[in-house]
């Protein structure tokens, strides 16, 4: 098990359920109220559990490195989850299917879009050619046990992006 495919893995599945929302009849509320449950839920609990076990160990990677692009990286990820953030809690605070529904479901799709190309081509890339296969597994492990402790969701909450890179750094 590695983390950056399991973050991999995490982003096909993000990508899959968006557009099965694209798929349900526009009519259909319990079926776009079931599955925004469910991908609402994946977002924020695959947010939370990059914020406590990825991100940490990529800040420490570019201490390592002497590099300040990983800073940089994180905090444009932790904007990204909070752009996410605000897109499933303006959908929370719409009627399903309403059109302020779908603008709260697509501004979270476009910034999650957005935030998992940023990850894939960067952070996770290095973390790849720069952090051992053990350590990327012991991460691996902790992450998907997380995902599956929190299943039905976690809070949401905005972080600042440089007081989450001080306090990780």
């Amino acid at each position: 098990m590695d983390i950056t495919q399991i973050i991999l893995e995490d982003h096909e599945d993000q990508r899959r359920m968006f557009a099965r929302l694209d798929d349900v009849d526009p009519q259909d509320i319990h079926a776009l109220t079931a599955l925004w449950t469910r991908l609402s839920n994946m977002l924020e609990v695959h947010a939370q559990a990059e914020e406590d076990l990825f991100y940490p160990e990529l800040l420490e990677l570019g201490k390592r490195r002497h590099e300040q692009s990983e800073e940089e990286e994180t905090k444009d990820a932790i904007g990204d989850h909070n752009d996410i953030r605000d897109g499933i809690l303006k959908a929370r605070d719409s009627a399903v299917g309403s059109a302020d529904w779908w603008e709260g479901v697509n501004a979270a799709r476009h910034a999650n879009d957005e935030h998992m190309g940023e990850e894939e081509h960067d952070g996770l890339r290095d973390f790849r050619l720069h952090v051992d296969l053990q350590v990327r597994h012991d991460i691996a492990v902790r992450f998907v046990a997380y995902e599956a402790e929190h299943v039905g969701g976690v809070p949401i909450v905005d972080k600042d992006p440089d007081d989450y890179v001080e306090e990780n750094s």
